[in-house]
């Protein structure tokens, strides 16, 4: 029988944030808080994360996390739409929020698997240059609170910051330090307006290479491959190396395309068996659907509109 594997959508519930000034990231190239933009501004609205939601399940899709720009939500508020949320998956999910504190993490967990510590990079050197205000330790502070609560704990790397395959020993040290189960590898998407604009994003046997090597050493992570709309080729590269699962892929806008075809391909070429689909719309009974959510008339009315319109997007 074939292993299988699964794409894992990440739901983003804004793109504003607090910090901004991480040099990858296209946040650092906009407009800063406290100048007009109070986060509340990008937050997508509770509806539209809620149909996203039930598409993801719809289509087979498992949530790698739920994220968002840092402090983009107060705790009561983000705690609700946990809430919500989890009434339709039937799931808990991991959080991407930032270092949470221990109330914080106690307020979510009735609701939550794990915390995702977004660390990025591994190299102390090169995580002080490029995530200046955004330092490990608090990372490292939530994840013992974590562990005292139960939670899981999982984290990000992005290659191609500068780090090298000599730096693979400090991220096993990290990994048994905090007894993470699941990483993140994702690749550079170089983003206009920042310092790796025009750079060359890793290559599909770099980042085979990291999820091989920890596969190797630590063989029940739970490890996710990152790939972007121009790297679908990756996918059995990165199957056959080790990874679990496939994300990054914008697949709601580019669902059917060729690339998600090349994806579902890539998959069955590394000898995995894709649950779910990134090419076949299901028949979705939209009033079937919101006549089973337990919320008010004025939210589910608000949430038929949004799936409707995901569809018609979708079938284009």
């Amino acid at each position: 029988m074939a292993k299988k594997t699964c794409f894992e959508r990440a739901i983003f519930f804004s793109w504003y944030c607090s910090i901004g000034d991480c040099k990858y990231c296209y946040m650092s190239t906009q407009q800063k808080p406290g100048n007009g933009n109070n986060g509340k501004i990008a937050r997508r609205t509770t509806e539209s994360l809620l149909a996203e939601l039930i598409l993801c399940k719809k289509l087979g899709w498992k949530i790698g996390f739920v994220s968002g720009g840092h402090n983009a939500y107060k705790t009561e508020d983000f705690r609700e739409l946990l809430k919500k949320m989890k009434a339709i998956s039937g799931e808990k999910f991991w959080v991407n929020i930032g270092p949470l504190t221990r109330t914080e993490l106690l307020e979510f967990k009735p609701y939550t698997e794990g915390v995702v510590g977004s660390i990025e990079t591994i190299n102390p050197e090169i995580h002080d240059f490029v995530c200046p205000s955004k330092p490990v330790a608090p990372f490292e502070k939530m994840f013992v609170e974590a562990k005292k609560l139960g939670l899981k704990r999982a984290m990000t790397i992005i290659l191609g910051l500068g780090e090298t395959l000599d730096d693979y020993g400090i991220l096993s040290k990290f990994i048994r330090k905090h007894s993470i189960t699941k990483i993140h590898f994702y690749g550079l998407n170089p983003q206009k307006g920042t310092i790796f604009e025009g750079s060359k994003p890793p290559t599909a046997g770099y980042q085979a290479e990291w999820i091989r090597k920890t596969r190797k050493e630590f063989p029940k992570m739970d490890i996710q491959c990152g790939i972007w709309l121009d790297r679908p080729g990756y996918v059995s590269v990165l199957l056959k190396a080790g990874a679990d699962s496939i994300s990054k892929f914008p697949a709601l806008k580019r669902f059917g395309s060729k690339e998600a075809k090349m994806i579902e391909t890539e998959a069955k070429k590394a000898g995995r068996k894709f649950m779910g689909t990134l090419t076949k719309m299901p028949s979705i009974d939209v009033d079937k659907e919101i006549k089973k959510l337990k919320f008010d008339d004025e939210l589910k009315g608000m949430i038929k509109v949004k799936l409707e319109g995901y569809i018609r997007m979708m079938q284009r």
